[in-house]
């Protein structure tokens, strides 16, 4: 795929398409201190999202497990004592007392290939909480910016009402004088009415992306959340060459990076499985104390136990050949997350071309046509050159423009944003509070 060239704009450096411009400094005071940033968002996220923070608390629970295979067995003591006797014997004929220590001594290493397992496992652990961190800060980005697109379709709405209230008026007035019919004014108020209720439906989105964004957080969800607007800052160019993308998703994806360590396990449990054929010894000492002498210890023993796997063959071989067909399992199972990850990156980088596309688009061309347009038609209509039914239509023409637009603007910034969880790796695209977990 050829390279595509991404420009990151926040709203905050967006142009202004609505149908009054306003003033840089009247808009900065109206925006008051009550403002949401992306950094602080994705750093709550990070923080206090509960299932990125119920992944790293199972990852950490794990990771206490090496230690505790790796370590030796535990010694096992035994104590005997008589406790009645019932035949007549000679002196120091049995013991009385008896005391025994006995240790297994891990020769065969198991103890160790299986610290090693585990270890692996708590890589396939820890890689999990960088896909809930990855999944996680995509949601509330793309939730941040459905915010940020209904913020600004609420005011295209309410400017598109003040301006149809306007139409409305003149209209009336050149129906009382007799210059415009009754249709006309009647047409006008349902365009409005229109805007009303249509402006009730971006209310409820509203809700619900607030709604989203602080269940994400941690919070309540009627937590009142101030209006998204990212730090001012210059517009950045990103080249996304598919080429440098494809090395940098096989090595950072987390699922790619999991079935690495799921083909490691594999290979742990074949060795662990050769290594069941060799028997741990256990060795014990024990001291005896008979029932009339005078020492405290009568007499001291020692002594070797071991298994014996070679008296049971099928046991172990089926085990060599379990541990064998999974980790050719797991070799395909690498194979298949590898090429699941070249295809979700091109999918994506495809949504992320198409996207900029549309909004460069709407944003050069077709929003500027359509204001022509309207401000064309206006004009004609203030001359008594076009009917009011050429005005409806250009006013809808850019609103629905202005609309198209925004959506644009936000399926672009959501693409993006899910195009770092596909990749698995921070691509410096949006401001963070700090990068995903490095493991």
């Amino acid at each position: 795929m050829k390279s595509i060239s991404i420009i990151i704009c926040t709203f905050a450096c967006l142009p202004v398409v609505a149908i009054s411009a306003a003033d840089p400094s009247v808009e900065r005071s109206r925006r008051g201190p009550d403002v949401l940033t992306l950094g602080a968002v994705t750093q709550a996220v990070l923080t206090a999202n509960p299932a990125v923070r119920e992944a790293r608390l199972r990852a950490s629970a794990l990771a206490q497990r090496p230690a505790q295979a790796s370590a030796w067995e535990d010694p096992k003591l035994s104590l005997s004592s008589r406790v009645a006797r019932f035949v007549s014997i000679a002196p120091n004929g049995f013991t009385d007392q008896m005391v025994g220590v006995e240790q297994s001594i891990p020769v065969s290493g198991r103890n160790q290939i299986r610290a090693r397992l585990l270890t692996t496992e708590v890589i396939v652990a820890t890689e999990e909480v960088r896909r809930r961190e990855l999944d996680s800060i995509a949601k509330a980005r793309s939730a941040y910016f459905r915010l940020a697109r209904d913020h600004a379709l609420l005011e295209l709405n309410r400017e598109n009402a003040l301006s149809w209230r306007e139409t409305i008026e003149t209209t009336r007035v050149r129906f009382e004088v007799g210059t415009r019919s009754q249709a006309d004014v009647l047409a006008a108020e349902s365009e409005l009415s229109r805007l009303v209720e249509a402006r009730r439906d971006l209310e409820r989105a509203l809700s619900e992306d607030q709604t989203e964004l602080n269940v994400l957080m941690n919070r309540a969800p009627s937590t009142p959340l101030g209006r998204p607007i990212d730090e001012p800052r210059e517009a950045r160019a990103h080249s996304l060459e598919s080429a440098r993308l494809q090395p940098l998703a096989l090595a950072r994806r987390p699922e790619v990076r999991m079935a690495e360590a799921r083909l490691t396990v594999a290979a742990t449990q074949r060795e662990l499985a050769r290594r069941s054929w060799v028997p741990d010894p256990t060795v014990g000492l024990t001291a005896q104390r008979y029932n009339s002498a005078a020492q405290v210890v009568s007499e001291v023993g020692a002594g070797v136990s071991i298994t014996l796997p070679w008296a049971n063959p099928a046991k172990y071989r089926a085990l060599a050949r379990e541990a064998a067909d999974s980790e050719v399992g797991a070799q395909r199972a690498l194979e298949q997350a590898r090429l699941e990850a070249l295809g979700r990156l091109r999918d994506q980088l495809a949504r992320v071309e198409t996207n900029q596309r549309h909004v460069e688009s709407f944003r050069d061309r077709l929003v500027p046509l359509a204001r022509q347009t309207l401000d064309a038609t206006r004009t004609d209509y203030a001359a008594g050159r076009s009917v009011f039914a050429d005005l409806l239509l250009a006013q809808r023409n850019v609103r629905d423009a202005e609309s198209t637009y925004r959506n644009y603007v936000a399926d672009l910034q959501m693409a993006l944003a899910e195009l770092e969880a596909v990749v698995g790796a921070d691509l410096q695209l949006f401001p963070a509070a700090r990068p995903p977990s490095r493991h």
